[in-house]
C-alpha cells in the first residue's frame, strides 16, 4: 500500500523504535511517532519513590546533623523529591539551612534547575553530567576530614562513595528513590523477542538502571539480543552513562552531544535513515526500511513475509536468490510456495515496474538497472 511521500509521513516511516524509558515515556513515543515512527513502549524499570521509606527519613536526618560541607545533587527528580518528603515530615526547613550552608556541586542542569527552585545555588556542575567528573574534581582538590551528603539517583553509587571514604571524606547517602523491576513484565519480554526476531530498527534508552534491566530480563536470550543490537538494531542512548553497560559488551550505541531528550530523538532521526538499504532497481530508487519500503521517495507498507523476502534480495542486489534461501528467511516452517505467494504480493504492493524477476523458477532478484 503506498502512503505517501517522507515529507508527508515522516522522516522515520517505516521504522520501528522502542522506548524502555518510564519517565516521559509518552514524551517519547509522541516525538517518534510524530516523525513516521511505528513506536513500541516497553518499560524496563520503574522508578519507587521512598516518600515513606525509613532510610531516606534516617539519611535525611543523618544530613541536616552532619551540616556537611559538600552536596552532590545528581538527578533534579530527585534533589525536588527529596526537599518535598522532607517538608512532609517537618524537616524541610532544617534541611534548606543545612543545604544553603553547603557547597553544592551538580550533576548536569537538570539538577541546577532544581537547586535554583529551591533557592539554592550550586557551586559548579559536571560538563558531561557524569558522576565520574563530580568525583575527579572532589579528589583533585582533596577531601580529607570533609562532610559530603551525596543524593543518589535510583541505585546505590557504591564506587562513587567509596572513594570518596577512602580518600577521607565523611559521607552520607541519601537514596532519595530507587529503580525497581515493574511488576508486570510481559511488555518488556514481548520486546525481546522483537529485537531478537529482526522486527525492531532501533531501541532507546535514557538510563544506565534501564540498560541493565532489560538485559536482566532478556535472561537467556540475551546473546541473542546482544548479537542483534551489534548488528542491525541500533542502540540509542541519551548520554555516555546511559551507554556505559552496553559499550562494556561490545555494543555500539549512538548518543547526541547534547544529553537531552530533544537531541535524542534527532539523533535517532538523523541516523536511521543513513543505515536503510539504497539501491537503484529497474529505474527507481529504492530504499529498504525496517516494515517498508521508498520508491522513488513514497512509502510503501509490505506485509511482513513480503518485508521479509524483499530484504533478503536487497541484501544480495542483482544476485539470485534460491528458494530454499528467501523460504529459510520467513518466520516458522516456509517452504517454495510461501515464498512464490509472498513474492506475488511484494509485486503487487511494489506496483506495475519489473522490481523483482523470477529466474528458470530456481529463485528470485532485483532488477538492478545494470542487470541481464
Amino acid at each position: 500500500m503506498t502512503v505517501g511521500s517522507v515529507d508527508e509521513v515522516g522522516a522515520l516511516a517505516g521504522f520501528t523504535v522502542a522506548v524502555t524509558a518510564e519517565r516521559r515515556r509518552d514524551e517519547m513515543a509522541a516525538l517518534l511517532a510524530r516523525r513516521g515512527a511505528r513506536v513500541i513502549t516497553a518499560s524496563t524499570i520503574t522508578i519507587g519513590p521512598l516518600a515513606d521509606d525509613d532510610a531516606l527519613r534516617a539519611a535525611t536526618a543523618a544530613c541536616i546533623d552532619l551540616a556537611p560541607d559538600l552536596v552532590v545533587a545528581t538527578t533534579g527528580f530527585g534533589f525536588r523529591g527529596w526537599l518535598e518528603t522532607a517538608e512532609g515530615w517537618g524537616m524541610g526547613d532544617d534541611l534548606r539551612a543545612a543545604l544553603g550552608r553547603a557547597r553544592i556541586l551538580a550533576r548536569g542542569p537538570k539538577p541546577c534547575g532544581a537547586i535554583r527552585a529551591a533557592g539554592l545555588t550550586e557551586e559548579w556542575a559536571a560538563a558531561t553530567e557524569g558522576s565520574e567528573e563530580i568525583l575527579e574534581r572532589l579528589l583533585s582538590q582533596g577531601v580529607a576530614g570533609a562532610r559530603i551528603a551525596v543524593q543518589e539517583h535510583g541505585e546505590p553509587q557504591t564506587e562513587f562513595i567509596e572513594a570518596l571514604r577512602v580518600a577521607g571524606a565523611t559521607v552520607v547517602e541519601v537514596p532519595v528513590y530507587r529503580w525497581t523491576l515493574p511488576p508486570d513484565v510481559t511488555a518488556v519480554r514481548r520486546l525481546v523477542d522483537q529485537v531478537v526476531n529482526g522486527q525492531v530498527d532501533a531501541v532507546t534508552f535514557t538510563s544506565a538502571p534501564a540498560v541493565r534491566a532489560f538485559l536482566m530480563i532478556a535472561g537467556a536470550r540475551t546473546d541473542a539480543v546482544l548479537a542483534r543490537l551489534r548488528t542491525d538494531v541500533m542502540a540509542a542512548c541519551v548520554g555516555p552513562v546511559t551507554a556505559g553497560p552496553l559499550v562494556r559488551l561490545d555494543v555500539p550505541v549512538v548518543s547526541p552531544q547534547r544529553f537531552r531528550l530533544g537531541a535524542l530523538i534527532k539523533t535517532i532521526t538523523d541516523e536511521l535513515p543513513r543505515r536503510a538499504t539504497s539501491l537503484r532497481v529497474a529505474g527507481c530508487d529504492l530504499e529498504v526500511r525496517g516494515h517498508a519500503v521508498l520508491i522513488d521517495g513514497r512509502l510503501h507498507t509490505l506485509p511482513p513475509a513480503s518485508m521479509t523476502i524483499l530484504a533478503a534480495l536487497a541484501a544480495r542486489p542483482g544476485a539470485v536468490v534460491s528458494k530454499d534461501r528467501l523460504a529459510a528467511t520467513l518466520p516458522r516452517s516456509s517452504d517454495g510456495h510461501a515464498v512464490d505467494v509472498a513474492v506475488a504480493r511484494l509485486r503487487s504492493a511494489l506496483g506495475p515496474g519489473q522490481h523483482i524477476e523470477t529466474v528458470i523458477k530456481r529463485g528470485y532478484r532485483l532488477r538492478m538497472d545494470d542487470a541481464a
